[in-house]
């Protein structure tokens, strides 16, 4: 029997397998850059509210862009894969902990500190931005350890430069879980990443949503969602039938409201005085327009998680 030019069951069949091969780095170095856009942008313009008051708020926002660049530069090219977005990855990982600490210091140091919580969380700089900022760094770490699509065998597994300098017993480790990246084998990971994922997104949601009252009912609906997608990731890590049915269904959902909110937050900004004749002031002031895209990363990554396989360990 033939297949038709365009048999989207067939296509999905083919990604799904893929994914459970660990032959996807292509796609998700494209992933990971265009994540990385997206993120960038929201720090760009929250920081720019802050006046950038620091020099080191200058370096997500560059960080953004090299991570950006080295996707791209990752999807045509296996080498810029594994070594140019692997440091980048790795760099920015280090930035996220780093402004998650001044995040932390910024909420302290306004007046009442820790002593008047909710309103500082609130009032403050957004404190688990930096973290979710880092999905994106872990995507390209990811995605320099994977194989191309192109490849039909895992192949031989190089030593990294770290892995020669570690003690034995970790170096062994150290390409136990190289090796499971490579073929597919990290599900157990990305539930552990997609859990925090959804609580970091579904906090941010809840302090902004707080902002004005919850005006509208469906702004509850992320705040909802987040835990009950976090819970699934988590039951998925014991239960292999959570990971291949609950944890879809919910991650499904998640990306479906974060598009919603996506075109809520849009028209909320181009509702706004002025509307696209200030478009640029209207999205640094207005709803974050990325906001719901980083809630919507969430539910990819349990969909993407759902169709991995777990560790032989």
């Amino acid at each position: 029997m033939r297949h038709s030019a365009l048999d989207p069951n067939r296509d999905l069949r083919i990604v799904s397998n893929h994914v459970r091969e660990g032959r996807f780095q292509r796609s998700l170095c494209l992933i990971a850059g265009t994540a990385s856009l997206v993120s960038g942008l929201e720090v760009t313009y929250e920081h720019y509210k802050g006046s950038y008051g620091q020099r080191i708020m200058y370096t997500p926002v560059i960080l953004s862009g090299a991570l950006f660049a080295s996707g791209i530069w990752g999807f045509f090219g296996r080498a810029a894969a594994r070594t140019v977005l692997r440091i980048v990855s790795a760099v920015t990982l280090a930035d996220c902990v780093i402004g998650f600490f001044f995040h932390i210091r910024g909420i302290q140091r306004k007046p009442g500190g820790w002593r008047l919580p909710i309103t500082n969380i609130v009032m403050g700089p957004p404190i688990l931005a930096p973290l979710l900022f880092g999905t994106s760094a872990y995507l390209g770490l990811v995605a320099s350890f994977l194989r191309r699509e192109e490849d039909s065998s895992p192949g031989t597994l190089r030593l990294s430069l770290l892995d020669r300098l570690l003690p034995p017993s970790r170096e062994r480790e150290m390409i136990s879980l190289e090796q499971d990246i490579r073929e597919g084998r990290f599900q157990n990971q990305m539930a552990v990443v997609t859990a925090a994922s959804a609580l970091c997104s579904g906090f941010e949601a809840w302090y902004s949503h707080y902002k004005n009252n919850f005006r509208y009912k469906a702004q509850w609906t992320p705040i909802i969602i987040a835990p009950l997608l976090a819970a699934a990731s988590i039951v998925a890590i014991k239960n292999r039938k959570a990971a291949t049915l609950a944890l879809p269904i919910v991650s499904a959902i998640a990306a479906a409201d974060a598009a919603v909110g996506f075109f809520y937050h849009a028209r909320g900004v181009v509702r706004r005085t002025g509307g696209t004749k200030h478009l640029v002031y209207n999205i640094v002031y207005g709803p974050p327009i990325f906001a719901p895209l980083l809630f919507g990363a969430a539910g990819m990554f349990g969909l993407l998680t759902s169709m991995l396989r777990r560790s032989r360990s």
